[in-house]
């Protein structure tokens, strides 16, 4: 039975999506003391190569060393790495999908065991959910050098990743990473050229996409992950994206994905933990396909006024929502993740009939135990495994946590400890 889910997809570049469903970036922890890709997360995007998504985007690969999620992010910061990304974009285009990989700067939400000064737009500490087994040093404020710097970085990875053989690039402007941190006014307190009114505070975002257009060409897609709100009081509201994606309707972006919230209001697993502020609220009338897709009733405001195709991560886990939001011109692109850890051929069941509902993991985890069990049934599957279903949350963090702090012990034991800022 055919679906308009497997519609292709003309992008403004010229390149075009097979279909209408994108596996969404989840961080997979899987490179080596080098910061390189490595042979796992090669098996892990073999694997993913089949699920039958359009386009593939990698977890968070990270532009500077001392600026990391976690332990085990790919780092791309010199050429030392480009025969093992040359390994990884061979396989995850083995299956004719597109495969991207998500360039990211956390800016201050790095864990101060990686680095005890990171770098921010303002000094404004992250306030973590309590409870979390993770602390942050306060930041510094970026100097005009660091933000030059920042923005070189970028480039230059995204040349790297052209050169690579990788299909195109998603910049990560989201979930309190340092775009994120640059647009909302809670985070950016500067009284300088990058800091006050949106036109300033995107300025940064601007002026890379500027950058990496030069070095990537015309032909190369470039999108950009947004929040469609902070979900925070004195945050980028719904409002402020809408006016965003108006100035991002003159430059030569290819896709906006839109999601939602942070490390401080992790509204991507449907949690809320503080005041949202004026998003807060749905809206009384809001359908159940709306419901069932987190940040929707925020994207399509955001869809009226887009110019280049909108994608939305964030819920979406039955066919009928999600060709509903599709042809009610709510969105180009659906994405998911989740589904595709519990089941690496979810899109592919879903566009060939096989499957009414995606495989919804969550259901029975503890939300604060999700992201742990997500990680080791990655680290699974990048060994060619596959995944435990049985698995208890309980279980999953304790091994999650072993595993984590070996890798961070690699990380600052191993090349990397001798790492210097390259800000």
């Amino acid at each position: 039975m055919s679906t308009p889910l497997s519609k292709p997809l003309s992008l403004p570049c010229g390149a075009k999506l097979s279909n209408r469903l994108c596996k969404s970036a989840m961080s997979e922890g899987l490179a080596d003391a080098n910061q390189h890709s490595t042979p796992r997360l090669e098996q892990l995007y073999r694997t993913w190569a089949q699920c039958g998504a359009g386009l593939l985007l990698s977890g968070n690969v990270q532009v500077d060393r001392l600026h990391l999620e976690r332990p085990g992010n790919v780092v791309i910061h010199d050429r030392s790495g480009l025969e093992a990304l040359k390994r990884l974009a061979a396989v995850g285009k083995s299956g004719g999908a597109h495969f991207w990989p998500q360039l990211a700067h956390t800016g201050r939400q790095v864990i101060k065991e990686i680095n005890p000064c990171p770098m921010a737009p303002s000094v404004v500490e992250v306030d973590p959910p309590r409870g979390l087994p993770i602390s942050f040093a306060p930041p510094r404020e970026m100097t005009e050098d660091d933000i030059a710097n920042v923005i070189e970085q970028f480039r230059f990875a995204a040349g790297q990743v052209r050169e690579a053989g990788f299909t195109g690039i998603e910049f990560h402007a989201a979930h309190g990473y340092l775009f994120s941190q640059f647009l909302s006014p809670r985070t950016n307190l500067r009284k300088d050229a990058w800091g006050g009114s949106l036109v300033n505070r995107a300025r940064l975002l601007l002026e890379t996409l500027k950058a990496v257009r030069v070095v990537v060409g015309p032909d190369f897609p470039i999108g950009i992950k947004l929040n469609s709100s902070d979900f925070q009081k004195g945050g980028f509201t719904n409002a402020e994206c809408v006016e965003l994606v108006g100035l991002l309707n003159h430059s030569s972006l290819d896709l906006l994905e839109l999601s939602g919230g942070s490390l401080e209001q992790p509204k991507l697993v449907g949690v809320t933990l503080k005041d949202e502020g004026e998003d807060g609220r749905r809206p009384g009338n809001a359908s159940a396909v709306q419901r069932e897709a987190y940040f929707l009733d925020f994207a399509a405001k955001v869809k009226k006024v887009a110019r280049m195709p909108v994608m939305v991560t964030g819920g979406f886990r039955s066919k009928a929502g999600m060709e509903a939001a599709l042809a009610a011109g709510e969105l180009d692109v659906v994405g998911i993740g989740r589904p595709l850890v519990a089941d690496p051929r979810a899109a592919h069941r879903l566009l060939n009939g096989e499957a009414e509902v995606a495989a919804t993991p969550e259901k029975n985890i503890d939300v604060f135990k999700l992201m742990p069990w997500l990680n080791v049934q990655l680290n699974r599957l990048g060994g060619g495994l596959q995944p435990d279903l049985a698995m208890s949350g309980d279980e999953a963090v304790g091994i999650f946590m072993q595993a984590e702090g070996r890798v961070l012990s690699d990380l600052m034991s191993g090349p990397a400890a001798t790492r210097e800022s390259s800000a």
